[in-house]
């Protein structure tokens, strides 16, 4: 039973910015951490997750009301907490580089995630009331390391034939981790929004997931004995990233491309 009005924290981005080992660590420490809340992540939204990355590419009201009817779904399917962690980066969209309906490039995240942060809003509020005390988390990172951490990736994963130059000059000045969650925060206010730096939680036993621990008032011996950060989603060397760029410039067939890739890529997977 809940003594007082829920505290739900949405970690709703960004990409590439600490993301996966964020959740790493609160998927490791659940158990231990349950007292305090229930966390959930990337693999119990249902499809929530996969509806928000879609309709940041194909952005039409039926993309947005998919994904509202999956969020309330999932929401649905929960227990009642005093405190909720939910932790998606696609809540914000899909990442930039990435191509909408009709080959524009997603470059900032605000034309997406502004809907989807007010219709999560308004979905929890349904929920679990209108006295639900909700707080937005955005994970940062310095914009030349994020911009070459999205680069790196996109050439690992689509065919992306920018260099990295060309790529970075797509995106204005104003585009980045830390100017996105500054106009996040005004689209969300009086809604509390909270950001963590990649950058300042190098040395972080926990990592980004602090910034977590803190919002959700774990005590600090409670801390004690935790599973530490995993670092994860590594991005790959220059020679990598230059093999990349030179098969996504051949016209391989799409089969093709992800075999000559995943055969790059075998020698460097970590083993169990």
């Amino acid at each position: 039973m809940i003594s007082g009005r829920p505290h739900v924290i949405v970690h709703a981005g960004f990409h590439k910015t600490g993301t996966t080992s964020l959740q790493d660590f609160l998927s490791q420490n659940r158990a231990p951490l349950s007292p305090f809340f229930d966390y959930y992540g990337q693999r119990d939204f249902m499809n929530a997750g996969a509806a928000a990355r879609l309709y940041a590419q194909r952005p039409f009201p039926h993309r947005l009301y998919l994904f509202r009817k999956a969020f309330r779904t999932f929401l649905a399917s929960i227990p009642d907490h005093e405190v909720i962690i939910l932790s998606r980066e696609s809540f914000s969209g899909g990442m930039p580089g990435h191509r909408m309906l009709g080959g524009r490039m997603i470059t900032s995240y605000l034309p997406a995630a502004q809907k989807l942060a007010r219709t999560i809003v308004k979905e929890l509020r349904l929920r679990f009331g209108p006295d639900v005390a909700i707080t937005f988390l955005y994970t940062t990172r310095d914009r030349e390391d994020w911009l070459r951490s999205v680069h790196g990736h996109l050439l690992r994963s689509i065919r992306l034939t920018d260099d990295f130059d060309t790529f970075r000059g797509r995106f204005s000045a104003g585009i980045g981790p830390v100017d996105e969650a500054r106009r996040m925060a005004k689209t969300l206010s009086p809604i509390p929004v909270v950001t963590a730096a990649l950058e300042d939680h190098t040395d972080d036993p926990n990592g980004l997931a602090t910034a977590v621990l803190d919002l959700a008032q774990v005590p600090r011996a409670a801390r004690v004995g935790l599973t530490p950060a995993p670092h994860t989603n590594r991005g790959q060397g220059a020679g990598l990233r230059k093999a990349f760029l030179a098969l996504n410039r051949q016209g391989l067939s799409k089969s093709e491309l992800k075999a000559q890739k995943e055969r790059l890529l075998s020698p460097h997977r970590r083993t169990p």
